[in-house]
C-alpha cells in the first residue's frame, strides 16, 4: 500500500466567480511534497484559476486552504512568491525593456543595492549563475530580453521561478513555449527539485506528458474537480474521457488523401532574411496544406512572418501569381487575402486588453460597411456572433476582455477573426500550442474544412504528428535552408523526417 506523504498544500470547498461565470465550484485539492502533480483538463476548465488563488493573484470567493501546515491567505502574488509558491506562466511572463539579470531578480534588486545604486555587475553574476544551475549556458544576464527568442525567455522564467528557497512550483503549460532540449531541460529541474523536497504541479494538455513525467493527476472539467489518477492507474483514454467527458476515439488527423490544384496562390523566390532564411524557395499551391517543420532555430518562425510580409526581406520576394501582387508588408497581405494567426499569440496575434468584439470585427471593416463608406455596427455584431457561435467561444458577452479567456478560447478568437473574413491563405505559427484536445479536434476540423473550400494554409509546427497527420506536403528546414520535401503517403514516419531537422 502506498504511504501517505506529507501535504504542503490543501485547497478546500474553493469557488471563484467573474461576474456570472462560476469558474471554480467547490474544489477540493490537495498536492503531496516531493511529488511532481498534474492538473489536465480542456480550456476553461479552471485550472489556471485554481493556481491563480493559491498563488495570491485572485481572491477565492469561498472556502479554505493550508500551506505547510498553516492557514494560507496570500496577500498578493509578490508575498506568495515569497513564502515559496512560485509560478512559470503559460504566456510570456518578462519584459522586453529590461536585461536578462533585471527580469530574474525583479522585485528583488534590493539585495544588490549598494546606498542609492544597484550594483548590476554583481546582478548579472549571480543572474548567470542562476541560468547556469538550470543548465542554460548559452544565454548572457546582461542582454535584453528584447533580443530572445520565445523558448530562451522562458528559460529565464525558469531560472527565476527555482532561484531560492521553492517550495511549490507551478510550470503552467509552459512546455508547449520549448522544443526537445528545453523540454528535455525544464524536465531534469523538475525531477531534481522533487528529489529535494520541493512539490511541481505540472499544468499540461499533453496527455503523454502528463503520464511519463507525473506521480499523480487531477481532472477539472467546467470549474468541478472530477477526480485524481494515481501513475500506476494512468490510462490516456481514461484520462481523456474524465477531461471532456466523452470519450475521444482514433485520432483527428486528416483521414484523406485528396491532394490540391496546380494553380500556384503564394511564391516565395530565393528570400534572405537578416536572421536565419538564405536563399529560400517555396509555392503554396491552391487547395494545398503545405507541412513547415525543423528544430525551434530553423528558421520556420521567420518564415512564417516573412510569408506575411512582417519580416524584412533582404533579396527576393513573396508574390501571389495570380493577382500580380507582391507582399511587401502585412497590410499589403491582408488586403489581397493572406492571414497569419502567430505562435506568439498573446504577443501578436490579438490585442489582449481589447474586447473579443474588437479583434474579430478588426478583419472585417470593409465587409461591413454600408454604402462603402459607414460601418454598420448591426452587421459588424453579427460578424463576430457568427464567430463565437461556430467556435463555441467561452466568454461572458463580445465585450469580454480576451486576456480574460482561457488559452484554448484566446486561440479561437485568433482563427475567427481570420475566419470571418474569409481569408483565400491563412499562415498558420503552432496554431494548436497551449491548447487541449477538444479544441485541437476543432481546429483541425476547420483546417480540413477550409481546404475542401479551395483555401490554401500553410502549417508550421514544432509537432512531427501535426504535420505528418494534416499535409499535403512538408518542407523541412535546417539553419534556414531547406533540407527535404515529403509528399504525404502512408508510409511518411517522424523518424524519416527527423534524419533532415538534426
Amino acid at each position: 500500500m502506498k504511504s501517505k506523504k506529507e501535504i504542503v498544500l490543501r485547497c478546500k470547498n474553493i469557488s471563484k466567480n467573474f461576474g456570472p461565470t462560476q469558474a471554480l465550484k467547490s474544489v477540493d485539492f490537495e498536492v503531496e511534497k516531493g511529488t511532481v502533480h498534474g492538473l489536465i483538463g480542456e480550456n476553461g476548465s479552471g485550472k489556471s484559476t485554481l493556481t491563480s488563488v493559491f498563488a495570491g493573484i485572485y481572491k477565492p470567493d469561498g472556502g479554505e486552504m493550508t500551506f505547510l501546515g498553516e492557514e494560507w491567505k496570500p496577500d498578493n502574488a509578490l508575498w506568495a512568491e515569497e513564502h515559496g509558491i512560485r509560478i512559470v506562466v503559460q504566456e510570456s511572463g518578462t519584459i522586453d525593456s529590461m536585461t536578462v539579470a533585471e527580469n530574474l531578480f525583479l522585485g528583488k534588486e534590493s539585495q544588490f543595492r549598494k546606498g542609492i545604486l544597484i550594483n548590476k555587475a554583481a546582478m548579472q553574476r549571480e543572474a548567470q549563475k542562476a541560468l547556469d544551475a538550470i543548465g542554460v549556458t548559452d544565454l548572457t544576464a546582461s542582454v535584453r530580453t528584447s533580443s530572445l527568442d520565445m523558448q530562451e525567455r522562458k528559460l529565464v522564467e525558469i531560472a527565476k521561478a527555482v532561484y531560492g528557497d521553492v517550495k511549490l512550483l507551478v510550470v503552467d503549460e509552459t512546455t508547449t513555449a520549448l522544443s526537445g532540449e528545453g523540454r528535455k531541460l525544464l524536465y531534469q529541474v523538475i525531477r531534481r527539485l522533487a528529489d529535494n523536497g520541493a512539490s511541481i504541479l505540472l499544468i499540461t494538455h499533453d496527455v503523454a506528458e502528463l503520464m511519463e513525467q507525473c506521480d499523480r493527476t487531477t481532472v477539472l472539467r467546467d470549474g468541478e474537480l472530477v477526480g485524481t489518477v494515481e501513475k500506476e492507474e494512468f490510462n490516456e483514454a481514461i484520462i481523456r474521457q474524465m477531461m471532456i467527458g466523452r470519450e475521444i476515439n482514433g485520432n483527428y488527423y486528416r483521414n484523406d488523401n485528396d491532394g490540391y490544384e496546380d494553380e500556384v496562390v503564394l511564391k516565395a523566390e530565393n528570400i534572405t532574411t537578416s536572421k536565419t532564411l538564405m536563399n529560400f524557395s517555396l509555392e503554396l499551391h491552391k487547395g494545398e496544406i503545405l507541412g513547415i517543420g525543423g528544430l525551434s532555430h530553423c528558421g520556420m518562425h521567420i518564415l512564417g512572418k516573412a510569408l506575411y510580409g512582417e519580416e524584412l526581406i533582404l533579396n527576393g520576394k513573396v508574390t501571389l501569381p495570380q493577382k500580380q501582387v507582391t507582399i511587401t508588408s502585412t497590410m499589403v497581405a491582408v488586403k489581397n487575402g493572406v492571414g497569419y494567426i502567430s505562435k506568439e499569440r498573446d504577443a501578436e496575434s490579438l490585442s489582449i486588453h481589447a474586447p473579443i468584439y474588437e479583434n474579430i470585427s478588426s478583419t472585417g471593416y470593409e465587409l461591413n460597411k454600408v454604402w462603402k463608406i459607414f460601418v454598420s455596427k448591426k452587421k459588424e455584431r453579427a460578424y463576430v456572433n457568427r464567430q463565437i457561435e461556430k467556435f463555441s467561444i467561452k466568454c461572458q458577452s463580445p465585450d469580454q476582455e480576451v486576456n480574460n479567456l482561457s488559452g484554448g478560447n484566446k486561440q479561437k478568437v485568433a482563427f475567427g477573426k481570420w475566419v470571418a473574413c474569409d481569408a483565400d491563405i491563412l499562415i498558420m505559427d503552432c496554431p494548436t500550442r497551449g491548447v487541449d484536445i477538444g479544441v485541437k479536434a476543432t481546429m483541425y476540423q476547420l483546417i480540413s474544412e477550409m481546404k475542401k473550400q479551395g483555401k490554401s494554409i500553410v502549417l508550421i509546427s514544432e509537432e512531427l504528428p501535426e504535420l505528418i497527420g494534416m499535409s499535403d506536403r512538408i518542407l523541412i528546414l535546417k539553419d534556414g535552408i531547406k533540407t527535404g520535401e515529403f509528399l504525404r503517403t502512408n508510409g511518411l514516419t517522424e523518424q524519416k523526417i527527423i534524419n533532415y531537422m538534426i
